[in-house]
């Protein structure tokens, strides 16, 4: 027997406007559902009128009664309209690979929904509320995540408006199926798109957003235990405390947080004394290099929740009149994004010399390699070379490609920002950085038990998530396992959750939505 769906009963209500980061931790884990608002709603009949009178009055409508592309100048008639339709958005199911996430789709429904709601798309009241029952029933098409130049979603949208039509794939009980057959399950029939309904469908860039928002929601997750672990790292070296006082002083606001942050939670415990008084600028320049990575991550999520409540379409309706428009191009998105990338790949580079300062025997008279004295063992230096590696990785993921040339549509297209694929390199990044956060971890540990350090507070509290996956290394051992492990442990939400609830940095783990989401209140769109 098939699964039976458990249907939400806390609703979102979306207006046209943009929405949470919140929010779509909750649409996307399908504990709220989306109710579109009646206002809004009349906004998409209005539009509709416009749309059908500029159609009914015999002016060329693109994608509505021309083609696309390198076919724009080819019109058709209205016995071909049905037929066109349908074969356009299955023309534009040719995504491969990877599928994104179940609640990527979902968000990408969500925004789809969300922009039709501002009255510019022009699209049927109809094919609002057909995206809006695959939510309802969890009827999520299988998105695969390669075909996107990043000037609409057209090979991702196209598989999400191909199921539409009974085609396709869609996820339904937690099984991959035809998309017809999943349809049925759910009591759903393939939808009728009418003229300008095809286009709408493809035409917009909400796969790519839905992915940047969770993208951007991990990095800030992980930028946030690399924090633990660097003030971890910070205690086992005996750093001073002096600048992350000073910076209250002399540094940007964001800075000034992050700092008092760490000054606060390097108390409670007997803080090893510093052997400088000039740290080295790894360990120094903390507040600065965090607080730039959060700030960047904050534009970047602004940025793209903007965008979710504005219309990428092409045409649109605007003023009475159905417009052609450039708005499908998300480049501000696309080019914070990448900022993100650059803040994230001086995070990574941060952490790396920490990992280097703590095996080159430089501090707190630790032994090189952190080799316990007296023991026969190559140690950590092998395992430093990993974090070399993760560097490195993370600086050549934050190359720009946004900027590429590249001409497609029998020369017609000229801009694409390649949005999706600065998400998937964004996560990759954020993937590599998670990995050094646990390689720190493990090496202050080590650092921390050579020294007879007793750490209380935040580092604390990563020594002892370490130690449960990771003993006191004494003679040489493989090293793999026991990094992803911590790697693991340390990203779970409930170490994020704990983290949280012991010292939250409040703007940010709210604007974020970062650990456990109860998803138990009803929320309205954010104006």
């Amino acid at each position: 027997m098939n699964a039976q769906i458990a249907i939400p009963t806390e609703t979102i209500r979306l207006e046209g406007k943009p929405l949470s980061f919140a929010d779509f931790v909750r649409i996307g884990s399908r504990s709220a559902l989306i109710v579109p608002d009646a206002a809004a709603l009349e906004r998409v009949h209005k539009a509709r009128q416009v749309m059908e009178e500029a159609i009914n009055s015999g002016q060329p409508v693109y994608g509505a009664t021309t083609g696309v592309g390198a076919m724009k100048d080819v019109s058709w008639s209205d016995d071909d309209l049905d037929a066109f339709s349908t074969g356009l958005v299955r023309a534009h199911h040719f995504g491969t690979g990877n599928a994104f996430p179940l609640e990527v789709v979902r968000n990408a429904l969500a925004i789809r929904i969300n922009m039709a709601l501002t009255g510019r798309v022009g699209c049927t009241p109809e094919l609002v509320s057909a995206f809006q029952r695959l939510l309802e029933a969890d009827v999520i098409p299988v998105v695969r995540r390669t075909g996107s130049i990043g000037c609409a979603d057209i090979g991702l949208m196209g598989q999400i408006g191909a199921v539409l039509t009974g085609v396709g794939e869609a996820y339904h009980s937690g099984e991959r199926l035809p998309a017809a057959e999943a349809m049925a399950r759910a009591g759903l029939k393939p939808f009728k798109l009418a003229p300008r309904d095809s286009l709408a469908s493809v035409s917009t860039n909400a796969v790519g957003y839905a992915a940047a928002i969770r993208a951007i929601r991990q990095a800030a997750t992980t930028v946030r235990v690399l924090l633990a672990t660097g003030l971890t790292t910070a205690g086992a070296l005996g750093a001073s405390r002096d600048p992350w006082k000073a910076v209250a002083h002399v540094g940007t606001e964001r800075e000034a947080g992050v700092g008092a942050w760490l000054y606060f939670n390097a108390m409670g415990w007997d803080w090893p004394t510093g052997t400088h008084v000039q740290d080295p600028l790894s360990i120094r320049m903390m507040s600065q290099v965090f607080a730039t990575a959060f700030e960047s991550l904050t534009v970047a999520g602004r940025t793209v929740l903007a965008a979710t409540g504005r219309t990428d379409d092409n045409p649109v309706v605007a003023g009475g009149q159905v417009l052609t428009s450039g708005g499908s191009l998300p480049l501000d998105v696309t080019v914070f994004l990448q900022t993100a990338q650059l803040a994230l790949a001086h995070v990574a580079r941060n952490s790396f010399n920490r990992c280097v300062l703590l095996g080159n025997g430089g501090r707190r008279d630790l032994p090189v390699n952190l080799v316990t004295p007296g023991a026969i063992a190559t140690g950590f230096g092998p395992v430093i070379k990993l974090a070399g590696e993760l560097f490195v990785r993370c600086l050549s993921l934050s190359n720009a490609i946004s900027a590429q040339s590249l001409v497609v549509a029998n020369g017609l297209e000229d801009e694409a920002a390649f949005l999706p694929l600065v998400v998937e390199r964004f996560e990759r990044q954020a993937g590599a950085l998670r990995r050094l956060a646990a390689l720190e971890g493990l090496l202050a540990a080590q650092a921390m038990d050579i020294s007879g350090d007793n750490p209380g507070n935040v580092p604390g509290m990563v020594y002892e998530l370490v130690r449960r996956h990771a003993a006191f290394y004494r003679e040489d051992r493989p090293l793999s396992a026991e990094v992803e492990a911590v790697e693991a442990a340390l990203a779970s939400d409930d170490f994020v959750g704990e983290l949280i609830s012991h010292s939250a940095i409040m703007e940010l783990d709210e604007y974020f939505a970062l650990g456990p989401q109860t998803g138990t209140e009803t929320t309205t769109v954010m104006n």
